[in-house]
Formats: structure tokens, C-alpha cells, sequence
């Protein structure tokens, strides 16, 4: 295998995100999407022509998914909402969690088949396993997978049955496999981060199965083959990195948000290209994810 290699992080938009996350690339938009959760915002990122996009929201935005066109998931607080983009048209609203109001959604993804994974936390950020990890299936049924996370972070799939799992708080990557049902059959921890490290934060994985890992307070993003073994490191002049994708024309682009979210005068000082989005070009090319999949029943009576 050759050896990984990155460029230096380039500059790409210089955006104060309080806390950038959830960069998903379209690749039928020449485009990166993420998100500034505590902004209620959205961006998007026209690589090929650099048109830049910024959309507003009513609630805070964990993620994006794409379905087709202008139509997508927003992964809000208590709130999964089919949109469209363009035309602000709500399609459908999902509550998640309505239980439990201190509660959001963060973090989510699409797995090898398009079903939707999507975790939620504490808002608040004490230490309480409040968080759950959630799958929605094209038929829009929702399946609580997996409970008792402080602060939910990826999923990255594998294949359909096998997925790494953060729970950010606890600086725990977990490495689980399910059945058919969605039911955990085997869940262990692949990577533990030291105090020094920061915390693993969002995720994504290349064709080699290798993982690839924003550092939250960790100013980089490690890639760890599939036995856990640290392989390559991608420093950056941002503190908290929060999230990474792969993306542009060759899918060998990686798409990584930063935050300024709990950083002190002097930090913002250090790494004044906190809350940037940033590019790395690689030798690897990444696993596209997947659009959300509707089943052709709810496509008729959805869109």
C-alpha cells in the first residue's frame, strides 16, 4: 500500500463558526455543506465556481442529509425535517425526543444502504447519558440502535452492518456490528484518546477502510487503520476541529470544520483560524456517502 499523504490545510472560507460541523459533500452541486449549530445555519460551497451559500434555520442544525434536487434531512433540535433548501417548503417534520426537552440532535449520516443514522446529546453538555443513536429507514420508521451517550458523534460505515461510534465526552470511539434487526450484536472500543489528544469528534472513512478523525481541543485530524493503529496526522491552525468528509471531483478532497465554541482570548489568538472551513488534498480517495433512500411509496406521497 502507498504511503498517506496530505497537503498543508488550505484556507476555504473564513467563516467565525462558533461550532462548524456536519460537512457533507453533493456531488451533483460541486458542493460542501455544513453546518454552524449554534448559529442556526447552514452553508454550502460551490468548489467549481466558488459561489458561497448561507441558509438560516429556526433551530440548531446537527446535519444535513441529501434526498435529490434542493430536497433534504435537517437534523434539528427535536426535529428531523425534509426541506426543501431552495424554496424553504417544509415536506415533513419528524419530532425526535419530545420527552426529553434539553436534548438535541448532533451528529449524522447515511449508511451503505441510505438508511438515515443520527445521534442525540445533552444540550447542555453535562455529564449525563442522555444520548441515543437513531436509524431511519426508508419507509421514515425510526429505530433507537444503541443508548446511554453523553455527547454522539459519526457514525462511519463500514458496510451496512458494521460502523464506528463516538461518544465524544467519554473519548471513546466504538466499533460496533449489528444484525438485520438492528440489534447490537457485538459493540467494543476501537480507540480510547488521552487527556493530551482532545476528544474524537466527527468522523469519516476512505476505500482503505482507514478512519479519519477531527481532534475537538486537539488542532488535528488522525487516521487510524482498521486495527486502530495511527497512520497519518493532519495538523491545522484551528483548535477545535469538529468534522471531515471526503468530497470534489475526484472524491481525493477532504472537507474539515472548526469551531470557536469554549475557546479563551488567548486560544483565539493561537489559532486564529478557528471556526474555518478548510480543504486537504490526499493521495486517498474517500467513501462517498450515500443519498437518504425513500421508499417508493413515501417518494409518491412525500415529493
Amino acid at each position: 500500500m502507498n504511503k498517506l499523504k496530505t497537503t498543508e490545510a488550505k484556507v476555504l472560507w473564513k467563516l467565525r463558526c462558533k461550532l462548524g460541523e456536519g460537512t457533507l459533500w453533493v456531488k451533483e452541486h460541486n458542493s460542501i455543506y455544513f453546518v454552524d449549530i449554534k448559529k442556526k445555519s447552514f452553508f454550502s460551497l460551490n468548489t467549481k465556481n466558488n459561489k458561497k451559500k448561507k441558509y438560516r434555520v429556526n433551530k440548531e442544525i446537527g446535519f444535513l442529509a441529501h434526498i435529490k434536487g434542493d430536497i433534504f434531512i435537517l437534523g434539528l433540535q427535536g426535529e428531523l425535517r425534509i426541506q426543501n433548501i431552495k424554496t424553504k417548503k417544509i415536506i415533513k417534520s419528524i419530532l425526535i425526543e419530545k420527552d426529553i426537552k434539553l436534548n438535541r440532535v448532533n451528529d449524522g449520516k447515511t449508511d451503505p444502504k441510505g438508511n438515515l443514522w443520527f445521534g442525540t446529546m445533552d444540550n447542555l453538555e453535562r455529564k449525563i447519558e442522555k444520548g441515543s443513536l437513531y436509524k431511519l429507514d426508508k419507509n421514515l420508521l425510526l429505530t433507537r440502535v444503541d443508548r446511554n451517550y453523553r455527547i454522539t458523534n459519526g457514525p462511519a460505515f463500514i458496510d451496512e452492518l458494521n460502523f464506528y461510534h463516538t461518544d465524544s465526552s467519554k473519548k471513546i470511539i466504538y466499533k460496533i456490528r449489528i444484525n438485520k434487526k438492528n440489534k447490537i450484536i457485538n459493540k467494543k472500543i476501537f480507540k480510547k484518546f488521552s487527556s493530551k489528544e482532545g476528544s474524537p469528534d466527527g468522523m469519516t472513512l476512505d476505500k482503505n477502510k482507514n478512519l479519519w478523525v477531527a481532534h475537538f481541543h486537539g488542532a488535528c485530524v488522525s487516521v487510524f487503520s482498521d486495527r486502530a493503529k495511527l497512520i497519518h496526522r493532519i495538523q491545522l491552525p484551528a483548535k477545535n476541529i469538529t468534522n471531515c468528509t471526503f468530497g470534489g471531483q475526484k472524491n481525493n478532497e477532504l472537507f474539515i470544520t472548526s469551531a470557536t465554541k469554549g475557546m479563551s482570548n488567548a486560544d483565539l489568538q493561537k489559532y486564529r483560524y478557528s471556526g474555518f472551513l478548510f480543504s486537504v488534498k490526499t493521495n486517498m480517495r474517500g467513501k462517498l456517502q450515500k443519498k437518504f433512500i425513500l421508499s417508493n411509496e413515501k417518494k409518491r406521497s412525500l415529493l
